[in-house]
C-alpha cells in the first residue's frame, strides 16, 4: 500500500510539472502576441488583407478592437500565470515542505521573467508581422468567447482613466496621421531602408497638406514683369529674352497687373501678322490673371491647378495685394526637387565653398536650402534663409555680424538697406573641425 500511494503521488508530481510547463509556454504565447500584435505594421496587414490573405484580415480585426483584445491576453496571461505559481508551490510544499513557497516564487520569477516576459517579447518585437499572422486565428475564438467579461473589464478601465480626466474613446495618439507617417520615413531612412531622395518625395507630398503658396511663391521683388503699353516690338523682345513661357504685364503702376501673355499665343499672333510684330494687339493675344490668396493650401492650389488646366497664379494677401506668383511647377518642386530645362537661368544662390561652409543669397528659401545641401533647419517661422536669420536674431543684424544657432554659423557678408543679400553658413561639425 505504501508503495502504490507513492506511484501514485509521484504520477501527481509529474501531472504538476507538465502543467507548470504548459502555463510558462502560453504565458509565453500571450505576452509574445500582445507585444506582436500591438506593433504590427497596419499598412502592411491593409495591403495583406486587400491581396486576399485572410489571417492579415484576422490582424485588422483584432487591432479594430485593441483594448478588447489587449484586455484577453492579459487576462489569459494572468491566469496562467497564477496557475503555474500555484502547481509550482504545491510541488515543492510537498519536496521540501514549508519552504515550498519562498523556492516557488524565485524559481517562478526567473522562470516567467526569462521565458514568459524577454524571450517571447524579444522574438515579437523583432519579427511582429510574422508573428501577428501566425497567431491572429489562435487569439480571435479567446478573445470573442471572453466577450462578457472583457466588456465588463473595459467599462470599468474607461470608468477609471475617465475620473482621472483620460478620454480614451477619441485619438489614441497626439501625433496626427501625417507626423506619424513622416516619422516612420525618417526612421525608415536613418536605418538604411529608405533613400534620402525617396524620403524627401514622400514628406513633399505629405507637405502639400501643411504648406501655403506664399512658402513657395516667387516674391513679386523677383517677378520679371513688362508693361502692357510698351510697343509691341519691345514687347516681342521681352518676352524672347525671357527664360520663362509666361510673362505678367501691367499697366499705370507695377502693382497693377492686368494680363499674363504666354509665349506660344505670342508667336502664333506673330505669325498671323506676317512676322511683323507692330501689328500685334497685345490685349487680344494675352489672357486674364487669375488672383489666389496666399493662405491656400498646396495641395488646393494643385488640385485647382489641374481643373482650371492653367500652370499659373498670382498671389495675393488678405487685402487684394499681389505678393507673388506661383506656378505648377514650384508645387511639384516641393515633391520632386529642383526641375530644370535647357532655358532656365542658373541658380546661383548657393556657392559650396572648399572649408566646408556655403555663400548663401539671402533670398534663398530654407527648404530648397534643407533639400540640397542635406540639412535641417526650421522653416516654420521663416521662408528665407535671411528670414531666419532676422528671425533668431529679434533685429536686422549689420553686415559681419555672426550667430549660431541650430547648430550651424551664419555670418552676414552682405546687407543692402533693410535686405541681407547675402550669408555665408557654415555647419558647426566643419566649424569644430577648423
Amino acid at each position: 500500500m505504501h508503495g502504490l500511494g507513492a506511484g501514485v503521488q509521484g504520477g501527481d508530481l509529474w501531472v504538476d510539472l507538465l502543467i507548470v510547463v504548459l502555463c510558462i509556454l502560453l504565458s509565453a504565447f500571450f505576452a509574445g502576441s500582445e507585444t506582436a500584435l500591438t506593433a504590427a505594421s497596419h499598412g502592411r496587414m491593409h495591403t495583406l488583407e486587400k491581396e486576399g490573405d485572410r489571417r492579415a484580415a484576422a490582424v485588422n480585426r483584432l487591432l479594430r478592437q485593441r483594448n478588447r483584445m489587449i484586455a484577453a491576453l492579459l487576462l489569459g496571461n494572468t491566469l496562467v500565470t497564477i496557475g503555474s505559481s500555484a502547481f509550482t508551490t504545491s510541488v515543492l510544499n510537498s519536496l521540501v515542505g514549508e519552504n515550498g513557497a519562498v523556492y516557488a516564487t524565485i524559481i517562478m520569477t526567473a522562470l516567467l521573467l526569462v521565458f514568459a516576459e524577454v524571450l517571447p517579447k524579444t522574438l515579437a518585437i523583432n519579427y511582429p508581422d510574422a508573428m501577428s499572422l501566425r497567431v491572429a486565428k489562435i487569439i480571435t475564438p479567446f478573445v470573442s468567447v471572453f466577450g462578457p467579461v472583457l466588456a465588463a473589464v473595459e467599462f470599468i478601465v474607461r470608468t477609471v482613466l475617465s475620473l482621472v480626466g483620460v478620454d480614451i474613446g477619441h485619438g489614441r495618439t497626439i501625433l496626427s496621421p501625417y507626423e506619424e507617417l513622416k516619422g516612420a520615413v525618417d526612421i525608415m531612412h536613418e536605418e538604411g531602408n529608405v533613400e534620402r531622395s525617396a524620403r524627401d518625395m514622400f514628406g513633399g507630398v505629405l507637405d502639400l497638406q501643411v504648406l501655403h503658396v506664399a512658402d513657395v511663391m516667387i516674391h513679386r521683388t523677383k517677378m520679371r514683369t513688362i508693361d502692357a503699353d510698351l510697343p509691341p516690338v519691345q514687347i516681342v523682345r521681352e518676352v524672347l529674352s525671357s527664360p520663362f513661357t509666361r510673362m505678367p504685364l501691367w499697366r499705370e503702376r507695377p502693382d497693377n497687373f492686368v494680363g499674363v501673355l504666354h509665349s506660344k499665343d505670342l508667336l502664333r499672333a506673330l505669325d498671323a501678322a506676317g512676322g511683323d510684330a507692330s501689328k500685334i494687339d497685345i490685349d487680344e493675344v494675352m489672357f486674364a490673371p487669375w488672383f489666389v490668396p496666399e493662405a491656400t493650401t498646396l495641395e488646393d492650389q494643385l488640385e485647382a491647378f489641374l481643373k482650371r488646366k492653367t500652370h499659373f497664379a498670382l498671389v495675393v494677401d488678405e487685402y487684394g495685394e499681389v505678393m507673388g506668383l506661383v506656378t505648377l511647377e514650384d508645387i511639384l518642386e516641393e515633391i520632386v526637387g529642383d526641375i530644370r530645362d535647357e532655358h532656365d537661368l542658373a541658380v546661383q544662390g548657393v556657392r559650396p565653398q572648399p572649408d566646408g561652409s556655403v555663400l548663401v543669397d539671402g533670398s534663398a528659401p530654407v527648404r530648397d536650402l534643407n533639400r540640397v545641401m542635406a540639412w535641417d533647419l526650421p522653416d516654420e517661422e521663416a521662408t528665407t534663409i535671411a528670414g531666419l536669420v532676422i528671425h533668431e536674431a529679434g533685429a536686422i543684424p549689420e553686415a559681419g555680424q555672426i550667430f549660431t544657432f541650430h547648430g550651424f554659423r551664419f555670418e552676414v557678408m552682405r546687407r543692402v538697406r533693410n535686405r541681407i543679400t547675402a550669408l555665408k553658413v557654415t555647419p558647426q561639425e566643419a566649424t569644430t573641425e577648423d
